[in-house]
C-alpha cells in the first residue's frame, strides 16, 4: 500500500514538474523544475530496485548537467521578445515533431506484446542474489570492460576537443607568462618614498 502510494505521488510529480519545465517562461524556473523532476524519476528508481539508476539521476544529472544548466541560463543574457518570436516560428514544427514522438509512443506500447519476446532468456544473466549495483559492476568491468572502456575513450577525445575548440590562440591578447612573474622582485614591483608633510604622493 505505500509503495503504492509512493509510486503515484512520485509519478504525478514528475509528470506535473516536466509540463512545467517546457511551460515556464522564465529559463531559470524551467531549470528548476527540471531538478525537481530530476529528483521525482531517482525515487521511481528506486521503487522498482534500480539504486544505480537512481544515484546517476541524482550524482549526475542534479549535480552536474542540471546545475550547469542552472549556470549557463542565468550568465545568459536572454531577450524575451525574440524568444517569444522563435517559438511562435517554430511552433508549427515543435508540434509536427511532439505528435510523431507521442505515436511512436503509442505503438511501441501497443506493440509491447507483439513480438512475443521471452524476457526469462537474458543476454547476460546473473545471480538473482547479488545486489543491484554489484551486478551491474560485474558486468560493466567484466563481459562489457572493452564496450566500457571505448565508451570512455570516445568521451575523453570529445572532452579534448571541447577544450581545444575553446582555447585556440586569439589575436589581441595577453598570455599569462609564469616565469616571469615569478623572477620579478620586490623592488622592481613598488617604490619607497618619504614625501614631506602635506606634500602627499607623486603618481
Amino acid at each position: 500500500m505505500i509503495q503504492a502510494i509512493a509510486f503515484y505521488l512520485f509519478a504525478a510529480i514528475l509528470v506535473v514538474s516536466a509540463g512545467l519545465t517546457i511551460s515556464s517562461r522564465n529559463p531559470v524556473h524551467s531549470v528548476m523544475w527540471l531538478i525537481l523532476a530530476f529528483f521525482n524519476a531517482a525515487g521511481l528508481m528506486v521503487l522498482v530496485g534500480a539504486e544505480f539508476i537512481a544515484m546517476l539521476l541524482v550524482i549526475v544529472y542534479v549535480g552536474a548537467v542540471a546545475v550547469l544548466f542552472l549556470f549557463v541560463v542565468m550568465m545568459m543574457d536572454i531577450d524575451f521578445a525574440q524568444l517569444k518570436t522563435d517559438v511562435a516560428r517554430y511552433a508549427a514544427i515543435g508540434l509536427a515533431l511532439g505528435a510523431a514522438l507521442a505515436a511512436e509512443i503509442m505503438i511501441a506500447a501497443f506493440a509491447w506484446n507483439a513480438g512475443r519476446i521471452d524476457l526469462t532468456r537474458r543476454v547476460a544473466p546473473v545471480d538473482r542474489a547479488l545486489p543491484n549495483i554489484e551486478a551491474l559492476g560485474q558486468l560493466l568491468y567484466t563481459r562489457y570492460l572493452f564496450l566500457f572502456e571505448a565508451a570512455g575513450f570516445v568521451l575523453l577525445v570529445a572532452m579534448i576537443g571541447a577544450i581545444v575548440l575553446t582555447h585556440r590562440e586569439r589575436a589581441g591578447t595577453r598570455a599569462q607568462n609564469i616565469s616571469r612573474q615569478v623572477a620579478r622582485r620586490p623592488q622592481d614591483a613598488t617604490r619607497n618614498v618619504k614625501p614631506a608633510v602635506g606634500q602627499g604622493v607623486e603618481l
